[in-house]
């Protein structure tokens, strides 16, 4: 079990997406960096649930371990009387905040069996507190295996650049980060030379987040325009594009942020590595490719402003999906911290994840 109650504390990460208090969950509001550094405290459920849909917190990994720490404040602040009936309607609640992210369900569906083996109120309250941080900890603990793998992968032997797309990081995660963990270990290792970030439209984690959790820790950045992308992998300097995941599935489809399909297809031409980098909770093996992935579509005020100021005419008609599936065909790596799947096909994906 964990040494602490606040996972993040465990080991110096730099930046992190929530903190712990036993009886409530600090959020990072993502939404207003990188000009605002704001905490929002929750004591239940719901709460979480809304700033999951709200993108207070986001991230796939970050996603999951906060509606953990959701069912854990339900225990918590349960009223005593029907306290399994209130359990399972903040479980309920925080299935139904976002669909495409499977960690999401997957940490729920933890929480859930834990919970089912309570006799008590206050068993539940220790059981559930003591899982959801485990979640957070196995996190933080895959996040950093993925980036041995990765390294092992990549086998550098000077540096180089990549690229990278939305946000990946400590914000993302448990603490440390998935591709973004990836390019700090890089960095670490002194076998970066640069990273281009994507500034990924139209929530704009590239620049808000990446940039700034890289440029905060001194790791050599420049921030492009996601049609730059192009341009720079011509240049022959990127050997790799690093890249996080919200769902994969049994052949090696991967869901990530929209714009990621395009870098895909943009490598391939280049002759540029590829590379998605995701723990293994992300991969849904019940789901035979990406088109069985239910895609997220936000409301179009999200592409016709910016933090509410217009750049498109009123009204406008507005395609604004949150991801998009890249193929397994176009996928030299999927790292995992279970090990690393090379030119995924479903045969590879079942050798390691059964």
């Amino acid at each position: 079990m964990p040494k602490s109650s606040n996972p993040s504390a465990n080991r110096a990460m730099g930046t992190v997406a929530m903190r712990w208090r036993e009886s409530s969950l600090e959020l990072l509001d993502q939404r207003l960096l990188p000009t605002e550094e704001h905490w929002i405290t929750l004591e239940g459920a719901a709460g979480v649930a809304q700033c999951i849909r709200d993108m207070v917190v986001r991230g796939a990994p970050a996603i999951g371990i906060s509606a953990a720490y959701g069912v854990a404040l339900a225990a918590r602040h349960a009223g005593g009387g029907d306290w399994q009936a209130e359990i399972k309607q903040a479980i309920r609640e925080l299935a139904a905040s976002r669909p495409t992210a499977v960690n999401l369900f997957w940490a729920l569906q933890i929480m859930e069996r834990e919970f089912h083996g309570c006799h008590s109120l206050e068993e539940a309250v220790k059981r559930l507190s003591a899982m959801a941080v485990r979640i957070h900890e196995d996190d933080l603990a895959a996040n950093l295996a993925m980036a041995d793998h990765a390294l092992e992968f990549m086998a550098p032997e000077t540096p180089f650049s990549v690229l990278t797309h939305c946000n990946t990081g400590a914000l993302a995660t448990g603490g440390y980060g998935t591709a973004l963990g990836v390019i700090r270990r890089l960095h670490e290792e002194k076998l970066l030379k640069r990273v281009y970030a994507d500034e990924t439209r139209p929530w704009l984690q590239g620049s808000r987040l990446t940039a700034w959790e890289l440029a905060r820790e001194g790791i050599p950045v420049t921030l492009n325009a996601d049609g730059a992308a192009a341009a720079i992998l011509a240049r022959g300097d990127v050997k790799w594009v690093v890249v996080g995941a919200d769902r994969i599935t049994a052949n090696g489809d991967v869901a990530n942020k929209i714009g990621t399909y395009s870098l895909a297809v943009l490598a391939r031409h280049h002759k540029v590595g590829f590379m998605v980098v995701a723990p293994s909770s992300t991969v849904d093996m019940a789901l035979a490719s990406g088109q069985d992935i239910p895609i997220e579509e936000r409301e179009g005020s999200e592409v016709r402003q910016v933090r509410g100021v217009a750049i498109a005419p009123e009204g406008v008609s507005v395609f604004n999906p949150v991801f998009d599936v890249t193929p397994a065909s176009l996928i030299d790596a999927i790292v995992t911290e279970k090990g690393v799947v090379h030119n995924p096909n479903i045969t590879g994906m079942r050798a390691l994840f059964g």
